[in-house]
């Protein structure tokens, strides 16, 4: 959940790039973070493992807009793709205002996009979120190669909550900044309107 700053005048809120291994989540972070201001965002934090995938989180702030006087500073994270870091997954979790799950388009990795959407699930229940109304929107990713299911497809298995959703590539940053955009707006107006999750 989003905490506020008093001497800094500032409203933290944490976003999580979640999804399956290898289905884009890093290489977006990285492109935000490569567009960005230098003046307006963190340091980028990357800790590999052996196969040199990520394995533990990116981290970003990234200042957005204001609520009320306080400056809005987003720090994006994502998880580590692999199963083998599963509870690194799920303590990443915690805290969080909101939700990019990056979904391979690859028709053979459906699978492994239900089992992470599944996972994402159980894991947002175990810290007393309900994914049907957490700000959460969708990047269907890798549109760009052959092989890759529709948009209708991926919308019935993952999207049944009917939350944004936008096709990406992540190598070129198509898109990315839009679903950035989209769930930074979404938990803003959760923050304006004092909901809960």
């Amino acid at each position: 959940m989003s905490f506020i700053n008093y001497s800094s005048k500032e409203i933290n809120c944490k976003l999580v790039y979640y999804g399956p291994g290898l289905s884009g989540k890093t290489a977006s972070l990285k492109h935000i973070y490569e567009a960005s201001d230098p003046a307006i965002r963190g340091k980028l934090i990357a800790v590999d493992g052996e196969d040199k995938r990520t394995a533990f989180f990116d981290f970003l702030p990234l200042e957005l807009g204001e609520i009320n006087g306080f400056r809005t500073r987003f720090h994006l994270y994502t998880v580590p793709g692999q199963v083998l870091f599963e509870s690194c997954r799920k303590f990443i979790l915690k805290g969080v205002d909101g939700v990019i799950f990056v979904a391979d388009s690859q028709r053979e990795r459906l699978d492994a996009n239900k089992k992470s959407l599944q996972k994402l699930e159980e894991h947002l229940d175990d810290y007393g979120y309900d994914i049907k109304t957490l700000p959460m929107v969708f990047m269907y990713n890798k549109r760009d190669i052959g092989g890759i299911l529709s948009l209708d497809e991926l919308r019935a298995v993952l999207n049944t909550h009917s939350r944004p959703e936008f096709e990406t590539i992540a190598t070129k940053g198509d898109g990315v900044f839009d679903a950035l955009r989209a769930v930074s707006k979404l938990v803003l107006d959760e923050l304006k309107s004092g909901g809960s999750y």
